[in-house]
């Protein structure tokens, strides 16, 4: 990679909030809304798939949890990191999925349209009311059977609050962490499978990421599983529900209304869908948490090395206990860190600390050294068979 003589490039897409951008020293950093090679691009929303990131990327920023608009992937062969900010926007989520509960158990989304086509200058306004508000009668959460499928940060939150409005909670989550499991209020009973969560659910919210396993998980199989009249919600992502599936089960009265964030042409004015414009993480508090903390690990692997929350590198941390760093991505193969470390050896660099952690394919190893590495060593271990990147933090005086 060209070194940059000057500041380090980051191209901003989308609005990235300021809490977060001054974060970024202005004596170090260089932030633009174009260029043709930068250091580093921070995203929101925009698709990158398409577009010409350039030779001189190092790593990729998205303010925010969902990484579809990202070719994570492609990305990862070229040694450059994708940060995301899970868990930021998480009580934002969390209290639109509250309010969404809400409004499919007192049936608030058809209710306001019956008001809103009400004749104000009917003589006998009063009486259409009295009589049109027997149709939306609804029901209250305490004691209803509320499903969370997927135990991560918002979910845990989801759960959590549930439980204070008086709900019962069964949750399912294969992949829980252990961090994951000791956030998770101790009321949730746990289901075996997504099914086993149906069948005992009158409200079932959805909260995992869209991949190839989750891809239509709520299906025109399983729905056929829920109660009459259950309540479906997903803030999750597109894709995770079959929408034809979610149509039929509102024709046949499986479903009494389906919550979405996601509004396909499929959905829009279909009635028992509510259908929101993709307010998960719009709030200003949930904006500002994700661009700061996604901007604190930029500057955390750029300056130091360091991943956190890297959706296609390993989490990789290591206390600096020498001015002088190396970080390397390389291929996951064997022999690799004898082949660094013999590296360094002949040239007389001595390694004071090492870290190696691995992901799928992808390795990464940081590397505190007693002294500068000069310019040919930094060539033989750019040399080696397997090694995808070379960076040098050596620290500032």
């Amino acid at each position: 990679m060209a070194e940059r003589p000057d500041k380090i490039e980051v191209l901003v897409l989308n609005r990235v909030s300021q809490a977060g951008l001054q974060r970024f020293p202005a004596e170090r950093y260089a932030l633009v809304t174009e260029s043709p090679s930068p250091d580093v691009v921070l995203v929101r929303s925009q698709d990158l798939h398409r577009m010409a990131l350039g030779e001189r990327l190092v790593a990729v920023g998205r303010a925010g949890a969902g990484t579809n608009n990202i070719p994570v992937d492609a990305l990862a062969r070229r040694a450059v990191p994708v940060f995301n900010a899970p868990g930021a926007n998480a009580n934002a989520v969390k209290e639109l999925v509250i309010a969404g509960m809400l409004i499919g158990a007192r049936n608030l989304a058809p209710a306001l349209d019956f008001v809103r086509g009400l004749d104000k200058a009917a003589p006998d306004l009063e009486k259409r009311i009295e009589e049109g508000k027997k149709a939306y009668a609804g029901l209250e959460l305490p004691g209803q059977t509320l499903g969370v499928v997927g135990l991560g940060k918002i979910g845990s939150l989801v759960a959590d609050a549930a439980i204070r409005l008086g709900m019962q909670v069964i949750g399912h989550d294969p992949d829980i962490t252990v961090e994951g499991a000791w956030s998770l209020p101790s009321q949730v009973r746990r289901a075996a499978s997504v099914d086993e969560l149906l069948k005992a659910s009158r409200f079932v919210t959805l909260h995992v990421p869209l991949i190839e396993r989750t891809r239509h998980l709520v299906n025109a199989k399983n729905i056929a599983l829920l109660r009459e009249g259950a309540i479906l919600l997903n803030f999750s992502r597109e894709g995770v529900v079959d929408d034809a599936a979610v149509l039929a089960a509102l024709t046949a009265g499986r479903l009494r209304c389906y919550v979405t964030d996601f509004p396909s042409a499929a959905l829009i004015g279909v009635p028992g869908v509510v259908a929101l414009p993709h307010l998960g993480a719009s709030t200003r508090e949930a904006e500002e948490n994700s661009a700061v903390m996604v901007i604190d690990q930029v500057r955390e692997y750029l300056e130091h090395g360091n991943l956190r929350n890297a959706v296609n590198f390993p989490e990789a941390v290591m206390a600096r206990e020498s001015p002088y760093r190396l970080a390397i991505a390389n291929a996951n193969v064997p022999d690799m860190l004898a082949r660094i470390s013999h590296a360094m050896g002949e040239r007389g660099i001595n390694i004071h600390n090492m870290l190696n952690k691995s992901r799928g394919d992808v390795a990464y190893t940081l590397v505190d050294v007693d002294s500068p590495v000069p310019d040919a060593a930094l060539g033989a271990l750019r040399a080696i068979d397997g090694v995808l990147a070379v960076r040098y933090l050596p620290l500032e005086p």
